[in-house]
């Protein structure tokens, strides 16, 4: 009897001690996220729900990963950010890392999820001012914050558009005062993408239906992507599986963004509570509507590229912006990393 009660005490031990072991075993575990720096596109604002609902919803830590947000400085300086190391994941502009692939292949990082699919570059005038097309910009002086998408392919732009660039000056503004200036006529336009321009005027109580008239890069034979994920190429040959739960991660936040864009907004509205609810709403509603809207994602989905058309973007930004090489698209887009097809969005407006 004392043998029987000392092996069952032995195996109770021993069962205890595997439960520890496994608690302890899991806390490790837990304990062992991957760190992910990761730089935004802009200041918050309510369409970046869609990186940011991954963190308040715990989608990132599900993956397993320890991600740091911050804002960012323009679509194009966050391709910088990424490619100097300074972070491991960025939201950018695609053809901003085309131009640095076709210049510092070794140095570009690799985008892995394309999210904005129809160009929104543009250049905004006053409404009742003379300028009607692209042709009216000469001899008319510019604005723009320094690290803009629309900046960087301006003289892709104006090479297609017919415009002797060379005649229109450029001038630097701060974002913030971007409308404001154009308004008071301190600047005869500005340039941006179209949202930015269209609801940092309702936030400063402009009515930019009224008061602008936009000319459009994507009227003018410019059919090219816009803000991807990006990633680092070391970060991501050293952390492949760690890229895909992000993306699996931000996929998801994309997705309740889609589902419910008023909802998302408080994810930005928590960490920059002075913005106006309203309108940062209206931008996301208009965001998804217009950006994320391409009809080829019914076919390839939400995350992907047509290879055709992310070839022809290519030669286009490469040719107008005298490119001496011209990069694979390989070189600048993988899906390697992307969720499967049928967890990715086919629809994300009516």
């Amino acid at each position: 009897m004392d043998k029987r009660l000392h092996t069952w005490s032995a195996a109770l031990a021993g069962v205890l001690l595997g439960a520890v072991g496994g608690v302890a075993g899991g806390s490790t575990a837990a304990m062992a996220e991957t760190p992910v720096k990761l730089v935004l596109n802009w200041k918050y604002q309510g369409p970046q729900a869609l990186i940011l609902l991954a963190e308040d919803n715990g989608y990132f830590k599900a993956e397993g990963l320890k991600v740091t947000i911050d804002q960012g400085e323009g679509s194009g300086a966050s391709i910088t950010k990424v490619a100097t190391g300074s972070y491991d994941v960025g939201f950018g502009d695609i053809n901003s890392l085309i131009t640095l692939a076709a210049k510092s292949p070794d140095e570009a990082p690799i985008a892995v999820y394309m999210m904005y699919n129809t160009p929104p570059f543009t250049v905004a005038v006053k409404a009742d001012g003379p300028i009607r097309t692209p042709k009216d910009l000469e001899g008319k002086t510019i604005g723009s914050p320094a690290s803009d998408g629309a900046l960087k392919l301006f003289p892709a732009f104006a090479t297609m558009a017919g415009i002797d660039a060379g005649k229109v000056t450029l001038t630097n503004m701060q974002a913030n005062l971007r409308e404001q200036m154009l308004m008071r006529g301190q600047v005869d336009g500005v340039l941006g993408y179209v949202n930015t321009i269209t609801f940092g005027a309702k936030a400063a109580g402009m009515n930019p239906d009224k008061d602008f008239r936009f000319i459009k890069y994507g009227d003018y034979g410019m059919d090219l992507y816009s803000n991807a994920i990006v990633v680092s190429r070391a970060f991501a040959k050293e952390n492949g599986e760690a890229v895909k739960g992000l993306l699996r991660a931000i996929n998801r936040a994309t997705k309740d963004m889609i589902a419910d864009p008023a909802k998302s907004v408080g994810s930005v509205m928590k960490r920059e509570p002075l913005l106006n609810e309203a309108v940062e709403i209206e931008r996301t509603e208009a965001t998804i509507r217009q950006e994320m809207n391409h009809p080829e994602i019914a076919r390839i989905g939400l995350g992907d590229v047509d290879p055709e058309r992310f070839q022809r973007s290519i030669e286009i930004v490469v040719k107008a912006n005298g490119l001496e090489r011209t990069p694979k698209a390989s070189e600048v887009f993988t899906d390697a990393y992307l969720p499967p097809r049928a967890d990715r969005p086919s629809r994300v407006a009516p």
